[in-house]
C-alpha cells in the first residue's frame, strides 16, 4: 500500500502495521518501544523542568534545507534550549490526511529521528489520526518536549538592564525566504536554504560557567528579529538600540529582499537564537558563539539604553535612527 487511508487511523490491523514499520521502526528508543499510554522518565535529582509545545502546519512539507520532521524536533527543542533547558524528551501527535504517500511519511520520520540525534533527545510517546482528504493539508505535526535546567541557569526579560549586549547567533531571514521561494516557484542566482537546526549547542555555549552573565534568550522565529527584541524590551521593561550594519544577513537574502519588498528582520528564523548578555562579557561570548558549529557569523548587534521602556530603535547605515515595531500582519502563513 503506497497512500494513507482513513483505515490506517481506525486503531485496528493497518493502524497497528503503520506504527510497528513506520514510527516505532523510524524512532526506536526503549521507552517508545514499551507501547505504554504514557511514558514514564526519572527526571535529575535537584533540576527544574522545562516543558514547551508547538504545533508545526509548514506549506511545503518538504523544503531546501529541511521538511516538517526535522524542523518539529528543533522547534520543540530550541524553544527548551533558549530557557536554559538541556533537551531530552518528545512526544509527537500526527493528523495525517488520507492520500499521503506512506514513503514520504517514512522520510518525515527518519529526519525527526536524525534530528532527536542530533539533538540529544528521544521521542518517547506519540499519536496518529488520520482524516479524509482535505479536512487537512497533507501532515500536521505537534511536539511536547520537556528538558532540565541545570543549576545557576535563571533566564528571564526581567533580569535584562541598561547596558546589556545583544547578541544573535548567526544570519537572517534564511528560513521565511526559503519557505517563500518554494512556495511560490521563485529561483535566485545564489540558492537560499532554510537555516532549520538545533540551537541547544548554542545555548550551552553562551551559558558556560557563567550562566548568570547571560540574562535571556530567545529564538527569533514567527515575526523575526523585530518582533523578538520587541516582546524583550515589552517583557523586561527596557529600550532597545541595534546597528542595522552588524546584523548579518547572506547577500543573497538581502538582494531578494530588497528585489521583492521585504525586510530580513521580519523574516521567521528556525535555527537561530537572540540572546542578552553583560556587558564585559559579550566579546567573550560572541568568540563563545563563533567556535560552535552554526555559530560561526554570530554578531553583537546592539545594546539596552535607558530610553522609553519597550521601544526599539534601528540605526540605519545612513546613521539614522528609527523605530522598529513588530510585525504587523502576515507576511508568509503557514511558515513553521
Amino acid at each position: 500500500m503506497e497512500r494513507i487511508i482513513l483505515a490506517h487511523g481506525s486503531g485496528g490491523r493497518l493502524h497497528h502495521q503503520l506504527i510497528q514499520e513506520v514510527f516505532l521502526g523510524g524512532l526506536e528508543n526503549r521507552t517508545l518501544g514499551e507501547l505504554l499510554d504514557a511514558a514514564i522518565i526519572d527526571p535529575p535529582a535537584g533540576q527544574r523542568m522545562a516543558f514547551s509545545t508547538d504545533s508545526f502546519v509548514i506549506d511545503p512539507p518538504f523544503f531546501p534545507g529541511g521538511d516538517i520532521g526535522c524542523l518539529s524536533v528543533y522547534g520543540t527543542t530550541n524553544d527548551l534550549a533558549v530557557s536554559g533547558a538541556r533537551p531530552r524528551f518528545l512526544s509527537a501527535g500526527f493528523i495525517i490526511e488520507e492520500g499521503f504517500l506512506i514513503d514520504d511519511l517514512k522520510r518525515v520520520v527518519a529526519s525527526m529521528r536524525e534530528a532527536a540525534e542530533r539533538v540529544g533527545v528521544e521521542v518517547v510517546t506519540g499519536d496518529t489520526k488520520v482524516v479524509g482528504r482535505g479536512q487537512v493539508d497533507k501532515i500536521f505535526i505537534n511536539t511536547a518536549g520537556i528538558g532540565f535546567i541545570p543549576s545557576g541557569v535563571e533566564l528571564s526579560p526581567l533580569r535584562i538592564k541598561a547596558g546589556d549586549q545583544v547578541i544573535v547567533s548567526g544570519t537572517l531571514g534564511d528560513h521565511g525566504l526559503a519557505i517563500l521561494g518554494q512556495r511560490e516557484g521563485l529561483s535566485f542566482s545564489t540558492p537560499v536554504v532554510s537555516d532549520c537546526g538545533p540551537v541547544a549547542g548554542l545555548a550551552r555555549a553562551l551559558l558556560g560557567e557563567d550562566p548568570a552573565q547571560v540574562r535571556c534568550m530567545r529564538d527569533p522565529t514567527r515575526g523575526g528579529l523585530a518582533t523578538t527584541l520587541n516582546e524583550l524590551a515589552q517583557q523586561g521593561r527596557v529600550a532597545i538600540r541595534v546597528d542595522e550594519e552588524r546584523i548579518p544577513v547572506l547577500p543573497a537574502v538581502r538582494g531578494a529582499c530588497a528585489m521583492l519588498g521585504l525586510d530580513p528582520m521580519y523574516l521567521a528564523n528556525e535555527g537561530k537564537l537572540v540572546a542578552v548578555v553583560a556587558a564585559e562579557r559579550a566579546e567573550e561570548m560572541l568568540r563563545r558563539l563563533r567556535s560552535v558549529k552554526g555559530g560561526e557569523r554570530a554578531g553583537l548587534i546592539g545594546e539596552v539604553t535607558d530610553g522609553s521602556p519597550g521601544l526599539v530603535l534601528r540605526r540605519t547605515a545612513l546613521g539614522v535612527e528609527r523605530v522598529m515595531g513588530m510585525l504587523e500582519g502576515e507576511i508568509l502563513p503557514r511558515i513553521c
